[in-house]
């Protein structure tokens, strides 16, 4: 005997069959720390593929762990549910960032549907609305949508997607990194555009705003990186980091970009290779080939963290000498966020978020709760 199907429902199978799917194939393109008077803050914010921003305590999943687990090879990992939660956009959410401190913050998120949204932090935090029930809960404060291009006989284009952005505190304005090949400067008061970065021939993945000298910093699928004057909006400097690479044609569009603290040097991805800019100089000071594709980079100050398409958290040294190799959870990570306090967060394929001590010790290791 096989078993007894008289009570064998097909739909229900097929839902909880597509529920699994969905959760293994859910990535986590975003990590990012909330901010707090305490360095070692207990918040961590996740934008991942399903359009949801969430937020989720470390400190209570350390605690639903087995007793001496971190986490080890093979286990099934904690499925966390997030303490706050928000279905932010239709279609994947690409980016989240913390714009201002203190009662002020808001919380900025964007996506494949070309919108830039916020929602001040405090209402997340203090909601007592059930977790089943949040979503819309909490209306948003920005709601900026990239603007759609005329064509021919009236003819009008999607809305492209925004993939990145970054925030100027001091200017007031939020930068976007859009799928028409444009950058935008937005601002915060009004949700107007205040300006457009246009020069790259191929749609953006990555930017980050060097406010020290009112510049921003854009990667493209079209190969390059542009260091732009904010108050002109004028390209000052084109980075192309696969320059003097013979096979060129095997090379990757820039993917990931970050500055260090003093703004002074620049870390950019390009498929396997990653190379160190002194700015100030406009030099090349350094480039790293690594076995499989970079996704994301950070600096750690004079050292930088990689991830990519395989199951490790690199640390180098601003020459590109491997320093560490931690094994991480996601087979494929996006994001590497790093803590006041020196803990990491390394997000990825499977919907998984890695917390990695400063030690290089996995303090959890937890895949994000579909609401």
């Amino acid at each position: 005997m096989c078993g007894d199907a008289t009570n064998w429902n097909e739909d229900e199978y097929r839902e909880r069959i597509l529920k699994e799917r969905e959760v293994h194939t859910r990535n986590v393109f975003r990590t990012a720390w909330a901010p707090s008077v305490n360095p070692s803050s207990d918040t961590i914010v996740v934008a991942s593929s399903d359009g949801s921003v969430a937020s989720y305590s470390i400190s209570s999943c350390i605690s639903k762990l087995p007793v001496g687990v971190g986490n080890t090879s093979g286990q099934r990992y904690l499925v966390a549910e997030p303490n706050g939660f928000l279905q932010g956009h239709e279609g994947p959410a690409y980016d989240a960032k913390f714009y201002l401190n203190g009662k002020d913050t808001l919380l900025l998120s964007c996506g494949d549907d070309g919108r830039i949204r916020g929602w001040r932090w405090e209402e997340i935090i203090r909601s007592d609305v059930p977790i089943s029930l949040q979503g819309n809960h909490i209306d948003s404060v920005l709601d900026m949508v990239n603007p759609q291009h005329k064509g021919p006989w009236g003819a009008v284009s999607p809305v492209p997607e925004i993939n990145a952005i970054a925030v100027d505190t001091r200017g007031g304005s939020v930068f976007s990194a859009a799928g028409d090949s444009c950058a935008y400067c937005w601002d915060v008061e009004t949700g107007k555009i205040k300006m457009v970065f246009r020069g790259h021939s191929d749609y953006l993945h990555c930017i980050v705003a060097r406010n020290s000298t009112d510049q921003i910093v854009t990667g493209s699928e079209d190969r390059t990186a542009r260091l732009w004057d904010c108050r002109s909006g004028k390209c000052i400097q084109v980075i192309d980091p696969e320059k003097d690479n013979k096979s060129k044609g095997l090379s990757s569009f820039v993917g990931c970009l970050t500055l260090d603290a003093s703004e002074s040097w620049l870390a950019c991805g390009s498929g396997q290779c990653f190379s160190v800019w002194n700015l100030p100089a406009s030099a090349c000071i350094s480039k790293t080939y690594n076995r499989a594709s970079i996704q994301d980079l950070l600096f750690d100050d004079n050292q930088i963290l990689a991830v990519g398409a395989e199951p490790l958290l690199h640390r180098f040294d601003i020459n590109g000498k491997t320093l560490s190799e931690i094994q991480c959870a996601p087979q494929s990570a996006f994001s590497v966020s790093l803590n006041p306090s020196g803990v990491v967060a390394v997000g990825g394929y499977g919907g998984l978020v890695d917390v990695i001590s400063q030690f290089g010790s996995h303090l959890c290791t937890f895949r994000c709760r579909r609401i």
